[in-house]
Formats: structure tokens, sequence, C-alpha cells
């Protein structure tokens, strides 16, 4: 019996993409992949998602390729152009959850806490959930079992009760071995028609 529902939040509720940013730094598509897949990774991210400083990850990017320096010190310096707005299908079946009145809603996200409270100010729907855990705020993130257990402790959600959303496979599969229920989150429309499967909206 589901009685909880946990929400990835980029690409989830909420549409974050660097190339929002960096179509406008780097206008040769080949050159702006190669920067995004070789020099500010997603790994390097993530490890300001996990707690490391937004200036040190910075800095040894900027020691380790000096003469990108301007475009890596963009991508916090600029961090809020790479945020879209809400993907309005997914909030509009978060909103549906929740005034359902049958499930406690809480979010697990990758987010550097220094970034964090800009999207607070700016996407209302985060005022909803009933718990938000931040992976920069607990110094650890998805898929490390330990991210999701500080939830799980922390709200006294048993994982059999639970559903989980996530976009990234990778993440989903951590769940699912914790015996969270997951769903691999594509679109919007496809979560509904999970969901209505399941009778859960």
């Amino acid at each position: 019996m589901i009685n909880t529902i946990i929400f990835d939040l980029g690409a989830v509720l909420i549409d974050w993409n660097p190339d929002y940013l960096y179509r406008q730094l780097i206008s040769d598509e080949l050159q702006r992949k190669d920067f995004l897949a070789n020099i500010c990774t997603p790994h390097w991210n993530e490890e300001q998602d996990a707690g490391r400083t937004l200036s040190e990850g910075t800095e040894l990017l900027v020691s380790q390729y000096p003469e990108q320096e301007g475009n890596i010190r963009a991508f916090y310096g600029r961090w809020e152009e790479m945020l879209g707005g809400p993907i309005a299908g997914t909030v509009e079946i978060f909103r549906q959850l929740k005034t359902s009145g049958r499930y406690k809603i809480y979010a697990l996200t990758n987010w550097s806490a220094e970034t964090f409270d800009i999207a607070l100010q700016r996407y209302d729907f985060l005022g909803w959930f009933d718990g938000i855990v931040v992976s920069g705020t607990e110094k650890t993130r998805k898929p490390f079992p330990q991210f999701y257990q500080i939830l799980l402790d922390r709200y006294a959600v048993k994982p059999e009760e639970a559903l989980f959303i996530d976009d990234n496979y990778r993440n989903v599969i951590a769940a699912e071995e914790l015996g969270i229920q997951s769903v691999h989150f594509t679109t919007a429309e496809q979560l509904r028609e999970v969901l209505n499967a399941q009778q859960l909206l």
C-alpha cells in the first residue's frame, strides 16, 4: 500500500540544462558538447551536489584548464541561466497527488546547498512538499544508499510503502535495491500512465 511519494526535482519537476547558458557562450556545437562532456562534466557537478563548495570545484577546474577559465567560472557565476521553467505536466501530477490527501510527498534531490535557495524562491510548488532532502546539505547524494536512508529515517518512511520517481536510471536502481518501488521518469505523460495503472492518481 503506497502512502508516500518521493520525487526527484531536476528534469522531473524543474527544467535544468547547462545548454541554456552555454549556447550563449560557446556557439560551436561540437566545442560546446566537448566542454560539457570533458571539462564541466556531470560528475564534476555532482561533487558540488555532494557538498564540495562551488568555489573549490571551480578553482580545481580553472587550475586544470586555465584557457577555459571564463567558461568554467560561468557555470556557477551564471548558474541561474541554466534554469528553465517548471515541467508543467509533472507539476500538475504533483498537485493532484497533493490535493488527494492520500500521500506524504517528499523530494530527494542532488542539488548544491549553495544554489538551492534560488530554486526555492523561483518555484512556488517546492513549498508543497512535506519535506525536502538536499544532497549538498547532507554531504552525500544519489545513488549512495545512505542518502535515501536519510529520508526514510527522518520522515519514518517504510520502503515498501513508498514510490520513488527519478529520471536517472542509476538512481532508480539504487532505490529499488533498498526496497523502494520506483519509476524511471521519461515524460509527464508516461508518469501519469504509470500512476493511473497502479491506481495511485
